[in-house]
Formats: structure tokens, C-alpha cells, sequence
């Protein structure tokens, strides 16, 4: 009999675990599925400081079937999949999120495009749910520039919510980098890729953690994890600032030599001067962003660290 995850990562989502548990019960007890499966549902808990360890806690006494994972602090959604995908079982894994946005009743036609033979079968937005225009608009932006950058198809209104074969688990697995952007890592890998619609659901309780802070730091991370385009930009950028240095040079002195025009120069030397300054701080931005995930991976860190598995102390 095949083994499924249901892989959830949770931070300070003690307001939805009860609403969490009854909408996967149903699944898991394969009422949802026409063949039978083994599954477990792996939570990791990403350094929440609500009672949200607790519930989980709860939920595994309840159910053995519900395991839960302690992270030693909040190292961030996508290394909280990584340490999933590390100790999952199944030979595939569901990612969800717990907000429920996510549908559970999608799940079952992934499955049965598994059973197909598709290797990574993602979940794609008909309709993103209650979002503000300004955070749709900005996340379509996002995606559009990083496909125009990248060399691989980086698919639009797609998160995390996808089955994953063994074969995909296994590849996610080996990237150990600490500043993830998974959404790109899953389009990297390749494999069999099919898609299933779904229209998301609104949040029942609580409010998502990921500020506009947040997810204009993972679309920089994005962006420098799987492209070099802002380098080759800030090279095309001194090369565009030379040759209108040129250009001008001839003009002052065409217009000095040949007409005998004064030439104002405080407010030109200023402006020249503060334009110049502008170019070299944006190029020295973008290279120091580079150079900072240099610094970060050759420290070569564990990209998360385990507390406990179920309750128990883990020597890893």
C-alpha cells in the first residue's frame, strides 16, 4: 500500500489548527479518495510563539497519524519545507498550507494524476481568494519579471500547494542552500509537471504572517537565487552613463570652442556629480546582494535545526 505526506508548515496558527484538522480528517481516513492509502500528516512548527505546538501536540495524542515536527526557532517558510521534505515518508508529499486557503478537496484529483504518472502535480490560482488589488497586482508583476530574467519557466499564480513524487522529494532534498526561494527550486528540477485548477479559499481565522516586507524579501531572494540579469543591468547601466558622458563633453565643448558659451559650472558639476553617485550606489546595491548570499552559504550553516520530533529530543 502507497504511503502519502500531507506536509504543513505552521507558524503561530493556533487559531486554525482545530478548522486544520477537521477539513484533512476526511482525507486522511480516505473517505475523499477512491483507493486506499497509508498517510501521515507531518506539521512543522516553524518557531511559533502562540500555543500552536500545543494543538499539535494534541493532535498527535489524538491521532498517531498526526506528527509534528519542532523547529529550535523560526527559520522561515521555506526551510521549514526543506526540514518536511527531510522527514517525510511517503512516497509523495503534499505541501498545504494551514490557513486552509488552500482546498482540501483538490487534493484527491492530484492523486489521481500521480497515479498517472505525473511527478509534480502543482495547484494552480483560478482566483486568488480576498487579497488586495495592489498585492495581486505586484505578485503578477514579480512573477512576469523573474520569467523574463530567468532560463525556466517560472509559472504565474503558482505557490506552494502541489504533490510531489518521491523523485522530486529526493531532488528538493539535495539543494541545501540557506536562502531559499522554493517556487523557483520546484520549477528547476523538471520532472513530469501537470497542473490542477483551484479557486483559493479565504482565511478563516487569523491573519497571514507575510507582510509586504516579507514577500519583497523573497522576490529578492528570488531574483538573485536564479538569475544575474540586475548584475549584467548595472554593467549595461555604466556603460549607458559613459557614453552620455561623452556626449555632453563634446557638446560643452562644441558650444566653448565654436561659440564661446560659458559653461555653468557649479550646478553642472552638481548635477553630473549626484547622477554619477546615484549609478555607482545602485550597481554597488546590487553586487553587495550578491556577495551577501556568497558570505551566507559558504558559512555553510544548517539551513534549520530540529528540537524535538513528536515530543521526543532528536541528536542529529
Amino acid at each position: 500500500m502507497k504511503k502519502l505526506t500531507l506536509l504543513i508548515p505552521i507558524y503561530n496558527e493556533s487559531r486554525n489548527m482545530r478548522a486544520l484538522a477537521e477539513a484533512v480528517t476526511p482525507l486522511i481516513n480516505n473517505r475523499l479518495t477512491s483507493e486506499k492509502y497509508d498517510w501521515e500528516v507531518l506539521l512543522v512548527n516553524d518557531g511559533s510563539t502562540d500555543t500552536s505546538l500545543a494543538a499539535m501536540a494534541a493532535l498527535h495524542a489524538a491521532d498517531s497519524r498526526f506528527q509534528y515536527l519542532d523547529l529550535s526557532r523560526n527559520f522561515g517558510k521555506e526551510n521549514a519545507m526543506l526540514a518536511g521534505l527531510d522527514f517525510a515518508s511517503g512516497d509523495a508529499v503534499i505541501i498545504m498550507d494551514a490557513d486552509l486557503q488552500d482546498p482540501v478537496e483538490v487534493i484527491p484529483e492530484m492523486i489521481r494524476q500521480w497515479e498517472d504518472g505525473y511527478d509534480d502535480v502543482y495547484g494552480r490560482r483560478r482566483s486568488r481568494g480576498k487579497e488586495s488589488a495592489l498585492r495581486r497586482k505586484l505578485s503578477l508583476t514579480f512573477y512576469g519579471l523573474l520569467q523574463k530574467f530567468t532560463r525556466i519557466d517560472i509559472l504565474p499564480n503558482v505557490g506552494d500547494f502541489r504533490l510531489l513524487d518521491r523523485i522530486c522529494v529526493n531532488a528538493l532534498r539535495q539543494m541545501r542552500e540557506n536562502q531559499r526561494y522554493t517556487k523557483g527550486l520546484f520549477c528547476w528540477i523538471g520532472f513530469n509537471k501537470k497542473e490542477v485548477l483551484f479557486d483559493r479559499n479565504d482565511r478563516p481565522g487569523g491573519k497571514s504572517s507575510f507582510s509586504y516586507r516579507s514577500l519583497f524579501n523573497l522576490a529578492i531572494d528570488g531574483i538573485t537565487s536564479f538569475t544575474t540579469v540586475p548584475l549584467r543591468l548595472a554593467s549595461v547601466m555604466g556603460l549607458f552613463t559613459a557614453m552620455c558622458s561623452i556626449m555632453y563633453l563634446c557638446y560643452v565643448l562644441v558650444r566653448t570652442l565654436l561659440y564661446g558659451d560659458p559653461v555653468a559650472g557649479f550646478p553642472t558639476i552638481m548635477c553630473v556629480m549626484l547622477f554619477l553617485g546615484g549609478c555607482q550606489l545602485i550597481a554597488l546595491g546590487i553586487i553587495g546582494e550578491y556577495i551577501a548570499r556568497i558570505f551566507t552559504e559558504t558559512k555553510q550553516r544548517p539551513p534549520y535545526l530540529v528540537k524535538s520530533l513528536n515530543g521526543k529530543r532528536l541528536d542529529r
